[in-house]
Order: C-alpha cells, then sequence, then structure tokens
C-alpha cells in the first residue's frame, strides 16, 4: 500500500511539475510570440496580446490618444498602436483622389489577416518554449510532446475563447481617452455609425479613414463633418461657480459643432449678486444656450442668465430651438447653504420637487405641439414627465446615469442624468483628488430622436486628460421610478 501510495504520489508531482513547467513555456511564449506588426491601409501597426480578464482592444494613435473598445470577453487583451504612417504609400494616397477610400475597403481585410498571424505566431511560440523547457526539465520526448499537446490546448482554447466573443458592433461605442480637441475626429461621427450599426467593414473603413485624415493634415484638424438632419446638444448641469468649466465647454462647442447649450441648473452656489458676473461667459459661445434654475440658483440668477443675448431661461415653459421643442422648469427649492428646510421665495409653500414635474407634464399636455425633450434639475421630478415627452434631461445629483423610466402611455421615456461640469465646484477639492468635469453630446435624429451620446469627462481641477465614451442609443435598462435620486442636503 505504502509503494501504491508513493507511485500515485511521484505520478502527481510528476504532472504537477509538468503543468508548471507548460505555464511557463505559454507565457514565455506569449512574451516572445504575441507581438508584431502588419500594414493596415497607410499605417504600420503594431500588434500585441496581453492577459486580462475584462478582454477589449485598444487602438493607441500617439500623439493624439487611444480608442477602447469592447470586442471581445477576456483573457486576452489586443493592443494596435499605430506606430507611422508610410511616406511612399501616404504619398500615393494623397496623389490619388480615390487612395483613401480604397485603403479603408482594405483595412477590414488587412487587419483581420494581421490579427489571425498574430494568433498562430502566438500559438506556435508557445507550444515551441513549452516542449524545449518540458525536454530540458525532464529530458523525455514523451513528457516534451505531452508538455506541447497541453501548451497547444490552453493556448489554443484561449485564443477562441476570444474569438468566439467578438463583437464587431463594439466599433460604434468606443471610449476615447486624449486630448480633448482630438475627440470628435477620432471617434466619428454618432448618426453615421448607428445608422451603420452592424456594418463593421464600413465602420472600420470610416475609422482608418478618420485617422488617416488627421495624420495627412498639416497644420489644422480636418473639418468635422456633421450627418445631414442631425441635431447635436451639449448638456452641462452643476457648473457650481467652477470657472475651469466654461473653456472646457467653449471647445467642445467648436470641435463638435454644438447646436444648442442646455444647462439644467445649479450654475451658482449661493445666487448673490456678486455670483451673476460668473454667467456673463455664456455669451461668448455663440449657440444658444436653454438653462433652468436649480436648488442653488437664484431669481437672480435666473435673469442674470436670461440678459445674456444668445440665452433662454425656461421656468413652466416652452421655446423652440434648433428645430427641437424644449420645455423646462425650475427647481421649486432654494438651498444654497443644502438645508431642505431653507424658505423658497418664489414658490407656494406647496411646491415640491415630484410635484414640479408633474406641473411641467400639464403644461407640455396643453401645447399645441409635441415636446422633444424636457429638462428639470433634480431628477426626482422626472416620473411626473413619464409618457409625456420622449427624453428628459436633468443633473443635481453630480453622477451620470441614463435610464429609461417605467412604461407610461404612447411616449417612451428616457431620463438622463447629468454629472457636474463643474467638477462640484469647491466640494470637488475635497477629496484626494478633484473631481472630474462631466458633460455629454446628445445626438438627435431627422426625427428628433436620441440615437447616441458621448460621455465626456476631463480630470477635475488642474488637471487636461478627457475620457470620452461613445453610447449607440439601443435598449437601455429601467429604472425604479420609486429609487431615490440622491440626497438633496448634499447636493
Amino acid at each position: 500500500m505504502t509503494l501504491v501510495r508513493s507511485r500515485w504520489g511521484g505520478r502527481a508531482l510528476t504532472a504537477a511539475t509538468l503543468v508548471a513547467v507548460t505555464m511557463t513555456g505559454i507565457t514565455i511564449g506569449t512574451l516572445l510570440g504575441a507581438r508584431g506588426s502588419g500594414d493596415v491601409g497607410p499605417f504600420r501597426v503594431a500588434f500585441q496580446l496581453t492577459p486580462s480578464m475584462d478582454g477589449g482592444t485598444e487602438i493607441a494613435v500617439p500623439p493624439l490618444g487611444s480608442l477602447f473598445l469592447d470586442s471581445h470577453d477576456g483573457p486576452l487583451r489586443l493592443t494596435a498602436r499605430l506606430d507611422s504612417l508610410d511616406q511612399r504609400r501616404t504619398e500615393a494616397l494623397l496623389d490619388d483622389p480615390a487612395g483613401l477610400a480604397r485603403a479603408g475597403d482594405a483595412a477590414p481585410q488587412d487587419l483581420r489577416d494581421a490579427v489571425v498571424r498574430l494568433g498562430l505566431r502566438t500559438l506556435g511560440v508557445s507550444v515551441l518554449a513549452s516542449m524545449l523547457l518540458a525536454g530540458l526539465a525532464f529530458r523525455s520526448v514523451r513528457r516534451a510532446a505531452w508538455s506541447g499537446g497541453l501548451a497547444l490546448l490552453v493556448t489554443g482554447g484561449t485564443l477562441g475563447g476570444a474569438a468566439l466573443t467578438v463583437r464587431p458592433q463594439a466599433l460604434a461605442e468606443p471610449r476615447y481617452e486624449g486630448l480633448l480637441v482630438n475627440a470628435p475626429t477620432l471617434i466619428g461621427d454618432a448618426q453615421r455609425i448607428a445608422d451603420d450599426y452592424n456594418r463593421y467593414a464600413e465602420q472600420l473603413q470610416r475609422l482608418v479613414g478618420n485617422v488617416g485624415k488627421l495624420y495627412t493634415t498639416v497644420s489644422t484638424l480636418p473639418i468635422y463633418e456633421a450627418a445631414p438632419n442631425s441635431t447635436r446638444i451639449l448638456h452641462v448641469s452643476d457648473l457650481h461657480l467652477n470657472p475651469a468649466a466654461w473653456p472646457v465647454i467653449r471647445t467642445v462647442v467648436e470641435q463638435y459643432d454644438i447646436d444648442v447649450v442646455i444647462d439644467t441648473g445649479d450654475i451658482t452656489d449661493w445666487g448673490s449678486e456678486p455670483e451673476t458676473s460668473y454667467v456673463s461667459m455664456i455669451g461668448q459661445l455663440e449657440v444658444p444656450y436653454v438653462y433652468i434654475r436649480g436648488n442653488h440658483d437664484s431669481p437672480r440668477t435666473a435673469a442674470a442668465v436670461a440678459s445674456q443675448p444668445n440665452a433662454v431661461v425656461l421656468n413652466d415653459s416652452a421655446t423652440t430651438v434648433a428645430g427641437l421643442t424644449i420645455a423646462g422648469i425650475g427647481d421649486p427649492r432654494f438651498t444654497p447653504d443644502k438645508q431642505e428646510s431653507e424658505t423658497r421665495p418664489w414658490d407656494e409653500p406647496a411646491a415640491t420637487v415630484e410635484g414640479s414635474g408633474e406641473q411641467l407634464a400639464r403644461t407640455i399636455r396643453a401645447l399645441d405641439v409635441p415636446v422633444d425633450i424636457a429638462l428639470v434639475h433634480d431628477p426626482a421630478s422626472a416620473p411626473g414627465l413619464n409618457g409625456s415627452v420622449p427624453l428628459v434631461l436633468a443633473g443635481h445629483t453630480h453622477q451620470r446615469a441614463v435610464t429609461t423610466l417605467p412604461p407610461a402611455g404612447e411616449v417612451g421615456t428616457r431620463l438622463a442624468v447629468q454629472g457636474s461640469t463643474g467638477g462640484a465646484g469647491l466640494r470637488g477639492l475635497e477629496g484626494d483628488e478633484p473631481t472630474p468635469l462631466a458633460m455629454s453630446v446628445l445626438y438627435l435624429g431627422a426625427n428628433r430622436q436620441l440615437q447616441a451620446y458621448d460621455d465626456i469627462r476631463v480630470g477635475g481641477t488642474g488637471m487636461a486628460q478627457v475620457s470620452l465614451n461613445r453610447k449607440v442609443v439601443d435598449d437601455i435598462p429601467p429604472v425604479d421610478a420609486a429609487a431615490p435620486s440622491g440626497t438633496p442636503a448634499e447636493r
């Protein structure tokens, strides 16, 4: 019995050692073999596979930034770095008006071939490294063959598992990190991506074309061509007197060719007379600016906004701007010191946050035209608008969230809550790191329905890094209408 146990113990130890040697070989093989380069359109692209539980793809375009795609599940991450632009081929493309289009046409096949070669290279080098290590460790051809077979099974299974979870439509929803001015050009036009949601090849052609145009422009960024009949809205909220917000807003307005800016309140902190000078920057944006009052804004604040030549202040009223009918109502509270018991100098004592949404819904139903967007400051007002308008914009919580309200009536209502475009003002400096500045570009199609949006986050005060997440509107999970929107006393 002791002999049998010893024999089985020895076999288990050998098997464990074989597995360890094989995994070491796979690791070495991946480090050595899971990298390569290839031509994609006019670019020389460096590819690399690295272990990652989340998977996905990074397309690095130095020095402009990177696009991150949720292209597949783990355990491998693909990085494609645009190392260089081939001068000879680029000159040929510039001389030929159709050259860049043809390069884009070939891009999907070029990329597919490069990734397949990278996978086969990784597989071969991993198997070879495992067999060599096993041969050195065991001095046995049979065990070296077992190690090679195990490496083939593990590496092949890993690559195959990643391949089986590939999501071509992920190209429609990239996340961008880099310099803000480059974001619209690299990430592409949401209207066109939404129209071609399932057409992977055309999306990849457009990406290669956009980057190619950007690289071949000598002195200025290429013009960002707007999709026909689309409307671009910049949604901001809760600026809280942060002067750093205005340069970012102005940059986004210019780079994205924004049609109208919508502000869902709390542009100031105390609603005082000295704070009214802060809103003078609105007039420099040169696009319509639609605003509703937040719980930190006073009637004096609203009057200062209304005095700007491009501003429209809504309070239980509606306006038509950039072809859209927008209705809005101010927050019924005035709580500059964040105390809910603060007096309400302009509303009836019975006015409530929930009641303000119901009041705006009555105003909308009384109009002769359908309303495209409703504005409230606190998302707790949104349930009262459910079924009366397709899109409700709000702020107040300093947390970005997009949900759909439970079905009510013929109109499905989507609620988009903005984060703090002012990085929560001075409150944003209370933590270890500043709160990022948040804003969103909304793309509405010719039918005035939301088709996609870009969530933009710029690193907090004193920071310049930008992150941009594209979302093509599809099925957004519903939200419980009874769920709290946040503690008003904390905003």
